[in-house]
């Protein structure tokens, strides 16, 4: 329609696109709407007739000003949502990242850390660093701590990991934070001892599992020769067996899809289903590290990827329509921003990103980058995104750094380009540093961007899935489904 027929003053603002027969409408706080051609036009033109259902919807979702919407009770309703929505913003960083060693007895295709040979000792982080590693950890102001030790293997540096729990621990006696510890590991090196401690200590438990053995196998090498699929599985039902009853949280895996994965879309759920799982997060590849290198082997394009997302998507809410309850982990995360007030603080749906403010990663000497994908393009040479060391800097100093104030930056969507006028912008993110390693540059034409086209992707699927009341209702199950632990949800763990 013309444009000198849009009438705006009753009209709230929104961002809108064309989805199938429907304009789909979004605002900041979140909510949305889909409308049909003719109501479209008339909202434009304010010619709704007052009192009438769409109306009032329109009005109750921000679409529509009025002096009822306009009034304060109104007002101080849709600063409250807006609040909820960015409640994670100014409390400091949550999410640490440890990495106690470098070392690993796997050889994955796209090991996204660059894992070093299990017999480089000096490549483990020693006591004195540990301790000031959780120093800086307990500076930040944030009163929900989660340290999640990454790798390498985190387990063949056993001694270290053990001294960070405890000293975290007892520090936090007379700290009062909310504290999680997570150890994301391949239990390659799991013991029956070392299970129990893990479990006495309630630490939550996440390894890798890619699918079926032949898809598991192909994916993650173990360098000894040994079955890494049995191997996992096996910890992994004894994990199960231990922590039940005993740990709040039970043991989860996590997936990435490779070009081989694309081919069982079925079979990668129906393994999480065996394991008794309640989910299976769906994860592409990040070019970082092995898969970098070997990308023209294992990557593929966003298409690809979609397509098979898709196809698993729809076998998942098949199963759902016959009475499972069972979620895709991606699909939740953008749920709940979707459908609820509050919003998952998922580090890379976020704006600006996670990075710094939200979280920290720790490299095995000390060195301190603002988020794990930093760290891995420091294994591969380029140290951009390093802020400091915890021998050297405090919290406040590796915060306030010139690095971290870049990448808030260049993650603040409201002041992108394409993605301040897109649609999707109540419910994305951006992750400057995976634009740096495609482009060499931390802001970016997103259109172009592999990433972007993916999540464009599923929330256009999403949003058509949620005309359908039926499969609203089972969409809306899947939030409540998803009771992972906080430190589990922010990222995506590697």
């Amino acid at each position: 329609m013309p444009i000198k027929n849009i009438h705006s003053p009753k009209v709230g603002f929104f961002r809108f696109k064309r989805l199938g027969q429907d304009y789909l409408l979004t605002n900041d706080m979140g909510n949305y709407a889909y409308l049909n051609p003719s109501i479209f036009n008339r909202l434009l033109e304010s010619k709704l007739d007052a009192g009438r259902q769409e109306y009032n919807i329109l009005k109750e979702k921000g679409f529509i000003h009025d002096k009822a919407s306009l009034a304060r009770p109104a007002l101080y309703r849709a600063i409250e949502t807006y609040s909820l929505k960015n409640a994670s913003l100014g409390k400091g960083t949550s999410l640490h990242i440890v990495v106690v060693t470098l070392r690993c007895d796997h050889l994955c295709v796209y090991c996204h850390a660059s894992a070093k040979n299990f017999k480089l000792t000096n490549l483990d982080m020693n006591i004195e660093t540990a301790r000031q590693v959780v120093e800086r950890i307990f500076e930040s102001p944030n009163p929900n701590i989660a340290i999640e030790f990454q790798g390498g293997e985190p387990l063949l540096n056993f001694g270290t990991l053990k001294f960070i729990i405890e000293y975290a621990q007892e520090k936090n006696k007379t700290i009062n934070k909310e504290l999680l510890i997570t150890l994301v590991t391949n239990l390659s090196t799991m013991n029956t001892e070392c299970l129990k401690y893990l479990c006495k200590k309630k630490i939550s438990l996440c390894t890798s599992i890619d699918g079926p053995e032949a898809v598991h196998n192909k994916n993650r090498k173990v360098l000894s020769g040994i079955n890494s699929y049995r191997h996992t599985i096996s910890w992994f039902k004894r994990a199960q067996k231990q922590y039940f009853g005993r740990v709040i949280y039970r043991p989860n895996a996590l997936t990435t899809v490779t070009k081989y994965s694309l081919s069982y879309p079925e079979e990668i759920v129906n393994e999480y289903i065996k394991l008794g799982l309640e989910g299976v997060h769906l994860r592409q590849l990040n070019p970082f590290g092995l898969a970098r290198k070997a990308w023209q082997q294992i990557g593929y394009s966003a298409q690809e990827f979609v397509d098979f997302y898709k196809k698993a998507f729809d076998y998942i809410l098949k199963l759902n329509l016959k009475g499972r309850v069972f979620y895709e982990r991606t699909a939740c995360i953008f749920l709940r921003k979707i459908l609820t007030d509050s919003d998952p603080n998922y580090f890379d749906l976020r704006s600006p990103c996670g990075a710094g403010i939200g979280q920290l990663a720790y490299n095995y000497n000390g060195d301190v980058y603002l988020c794990d994908e930093g760290r891995m393009l420091s294994r591969m040479g380029d140290e951009s995104f390093k802020i400091g060391n915890v021998v050297q800097n405090s919290y406040n100093a590796l915060i306030s750094s010139d690095t971290v104030r870049a990448v808030c930056t260049a993650s603040l969507l409201d002041i992108l380009p394409q993605c301040s006028i897109c649609v999707y912008k109540p419910y994305c993110g951006v992750c400057p540093i995976y634009n740096y390693s495609q482009e060499g540059n931390i802001f970016t034409q997103m259109p172009n961007n592999e990433r972007c086209k993916i999540n464009m992707a599923i929330l256009d699927y999403l949003f058509e899935k949620l005309k359908d009341k039926k499969t609203e209702k089972i969409l809306r199950k899947w939030i409540d489904a998803d009771r992972r632990p906080p430190a589990v949800r922010m990222r995506r763990g590697q």
